[in-house]
C-alpha cells in the first residue's frame, strides 16, 4: 500500500461520498487509488466549480465537502471556491497535488508554496512531507473544517510522497460537541430580554448549522419577539409567521430600518458578521447586543455586546426560554414592517411589463416551487432581489453566498444540491454575468443526469455594478457585454432550453421545466430599471 491508498482509506473512514475536481499530472496516484474506492470522483470543468460544489455539499449536509486540484494553476483556480466556503462557513476539505519535495527548494515548473497561498483563506492547512503523518493530517483536516465555526481546510500532497510505500490505519473519527453556557450567563440573557421594551432578533446562518430552527420557533412563541433574517439565515422562521420580518441586508435603508431604529435590544442568534455589517444596522453603535452563538463575537465598534451566550445555539436558546416568563408585547410596528415588505411582492404578481420585472420573476418562481425545494442564487443584482423577496418556509431552501459572495456559484452549487437532495426540485438563479463564469458545468449536469433548472436573468451587463454606479454618480460605465444565444448554447450541452418572450410565459415555463425532470435552462430578460426605482422608494421611508 502507498500513501495515496492510505489517504483514500482515511477519507473512507470520514464517510466521504464524493470528491469534486479536475485531474492533473501531480494527483494521478491519488486518482488511481480512488478508482477502487466507493468514493465517487466527480469530474468538473473548472477547479473553482469543484470547490463551489464541495461547499454547497458541506452547507447542506454539515459534513465537509471535498475537492481536488493539481498544483500551480489548478490550485490557484481552486482557491476562490475554497475562500468562498471559508467565509460562508461551509465545511470543506481541499486537496492539492504538489511538486515533489526534491524540487521545492528552487524555481520549478508550476511550483508555488501552496501552504502560504492558502493560509489566509483556510482555518488550517498543511503539507504531507512524510508518509507517517497521513492519518493525523486527514483527521485534523476534517475535524477543524467541521468544528464551529466551520470553514475550509487544505492539505497538499507532493507527488513523490503520494507514491511512497506506506500503510496505516485511519484515526478514530470523533465529532466535536458543543456545551451549553453557564446558568449565570443564561440568567443575564433572560434579564436583558425581560427588561427590554422593543427587542428584535437577527437570525443568522448559525441557526441552520445548529439545527435550532424548531427551538427558535418555540422561543418566538414564548417571547413575542419579531425576527429579521440575514441573507444566509433565511428560513429560520417561516415567512408566513406573523413575527417574521423577512430578510434584511441590503446595506442601505429598508423597511426593517424602522424596526431596528425603534429597538432597545438586538438579539443576534447564529449571526455571522461577514454577511451583514453591524455598521449598516447599528450606525450609531448605540443598540445593545445580546450575542447568542457558538463563538465569541468579532470586536466591532458597531456591535456593543452586553452579554455573550456561547455554546450550542439550540441548547442555550432553550435554556433562555425557560428562564424568561411568557411575555406579551405590543408588536404592531412589526405588522407594518411586514405588510410593507409583503406588499412589495404582491403589487407585481400580475405585472405584465416586458422585459420581466424582478418582482414578477420572483413571484412566479415562488409559485412554481414547493416549500422544501431548493433555490441557489448567484451573485449580482438578482441576489439582492432574491434575498429580499423570495420568501422561505424552511432553512437551506434559498442558498445565498454572502460572505465572500463569489460570482459563478449557482450552477455548480445546484449540481451539488441535487446530488444531496435528489427528491427536491433545484433551481439555479443566475445573472448572465455570473453564468458564463461557470456555465461549462452544464455539461457536468448532463453527464451526471441531474435534472436541475437554470433560471437566467439576462440584462446584457453587470447589473449590480450599474446599480451602485447610478446611485453614486448617476451614470454607468464599463458594465455592458455581449451574450451568446443561450437557448442554442444550452441545447449544445444537452439541456432543454426556453426563451421567455412575454411575461405571461414565465410561470407556465417554470412549471414545465420542473415537470420535465431533465436539465433545463430558461433565458428570461429582466428589467433592471426597477433597481433605481427601489432605491428611490426606500429612500422615501420615514420612520415614525
Amino acid at each position: 500500500m502507498n500513501v495515496s491508498e492510505t489517504i483514500v482509506r482515511c477519507l473512507e473512514a470520514e464517510e466521504v461520498e464524493y470528491i469534486f475536481g479536475v485531474p492533473g499530472e501531480e494527483n494521478i496516484d491519488l486518482l488511481d487509488a480512488l478508482y477502487d474506492s466507493d468514493i465517487e470522483f466527480i469530474v468538473t470543468r473548472h477547479e473553482t466549480s469543484a470547490a463551489f460544489m464541495a461547499g454547497i455539499y458541506g452547507r447542506l449536509t454539515g459534513k465537509p465537502g471535498v475537492c481536488l486540484a493539481t498544483l500551480g494553476p489548478g490550485a490557484t483556480n481552486l482557491l476562490t471556491g475554497v475562500a468562498n466556503s471559508n467565509m460562508d462557513l461551509n465545511p470543506i476539505v481541499a486537496i492539492t497535488g504538489q511538486a515533489g519535495l526534491n524540487r521545492q527548494h528552487k524555481i520549478s515548473h508550476q511550483y508555488y508554496d501552496l501552504i502560504k497561498i492558502y493560509e489566509p483563506v483556510t482555518k488550517w492547512n498543511a503539507q504531507i512531507k512524510t508518509p507517517d503523518i497521513v492519518p493525523e493530517v486527514i483527521r485534523k483536516a476534517f475535524q477543524v473544517a467541521s468544528s464551529e465555526k466551520p470553514g475550509a481546510t487544505h492539505f497538499d500532497l507532493p507527488e513523490d510522497i503520494a507514491s511512497a510505500e506506506y500503510k496505516a490505519e485511519p484515526l478514530t473519527v470523533r465529532m466535536p460537541n458543543l456545551s451549553g453556557a453557564s446558568e449565570e450567563t443564561i440568567q443575564e440573557a433572560a434579564e436583558l430580554i425581560q427588561s427590554s421594551e422593543n427587542p428584535l432578533i437577527i437570525a443568522g446562518n448559525g441557526i441552520t448549522r445548529g439545527k435550532a430552527s424548531d427551538v427558535l420557533r418555540a422561543f418566538i412563541e414564548h417571547t413575542s419577539i419579531p425576527v429579521v433574517h440575514t441573507f444566509m439565515g433565511k428560513g429560520a422562521l417561516p415567512w408566513t409567521h406573523d413575527l417574521s420580518l423577512l430578510t434584511a441586508g441590503l446595506g442601505s435603508q429598508d423597511y426593517i430600518t424602522c424596526g431596528l431604529n425603534a429597538s432597545d435590544l438586538i438579539i443576534t442568534i447564529g449571526f455571522d458578521m461577514a454577511e451583514y455589517s453591524p455598521k449598516d444596522w447599528n450606525p450609531e453603535g448605540d443598540k445593545p447586543i445580546l450575542h447568542i452563538d457558538t463563538t465569541n463575537p468579532e470586536t466591532d465598534a458597531y456591535y456593543p455586546v452586553k452579554t455573550s451566550v456561547i455554546g450550542d445555539v439550540g441548547q442555550n436558546l432553550s435554556k433562555i426560554k425557560q428562564a424568561v416568563p411568557q411575555l406579551e408585547r405590543d408588536v404592531t410596528w412589526a405588522k407594518e414592517v411586514r405588510d410593507n415588505a409583503m406588499n412589495e411582492l404582491k403589487d407585481y404578481e400580475q405585472d405584465s411589463g416586458f422585459p420581466v420585472k424582478p418582482q414578477r420573476i420572483i413571484s412566479d418562481l415562488r409559485e412554481a416551487l414547493n416549500d422544501d425545494d431548493i433555490v441557489i442564487s448567484d451573485v449580482g443584482a438578482h441576489k439582492m432581489w432574491m434575498a429580499r423577496l423570495f420568501h422561505t418556509a424552511e432553512p437551506n431552501t434559498c442558498l445565498i453566498s454572502n460572505g465572500l459572495a463569489s460570482m459563478g456559484v449557482a450552477v455548480p452549487g445546484a449540481i451539488s444540491a441535487k446530488m444531496v437532495q435528489p427528491e427536491q426540485n433545484v433551481v439555479a438563479v443566475c445573472g448572465d454575468g455570473a453564468f458564463l463564469m461557470t456555465g461549462a458545468e452544464l455539461e457536468t449536469a448532463v453527464r451526471l443526469n441531474l435534472p436541475i433548472v437554470v433560471l437566467l436573468w439576462r440584462d446584457d451587463g453587470y447589473g449590480l455594478i450599474e446599480w451602485h454606479q447610478m446611485k453614486k454618480f448617476n451614470r454607468a460605465s464599463y458594465i455592458e457585454f455581449g451574450n451568446p444565444n443561450y437557448v442554442d448554447l444550452a441545447k449544445s450541452y444537452g439541456f432543454e432550453a426556453f426563451e421567455i418572450q412575454k411575461t405571461e410565459e414565465l410561470l407556465p415555463t417554470l412549471k414545465q421545466a420542473i415537470s420535465l425532470n431533465k436539465p433545463v435552462l430558461i433565458d428570461c430578460p429582466v428589467d433592471y430599471r426597477e433597481n433605481m426605482k427601489l432605491t428611490e422608494k426606500l429612500g422615501e421611508i420615514i420612520c415614525k
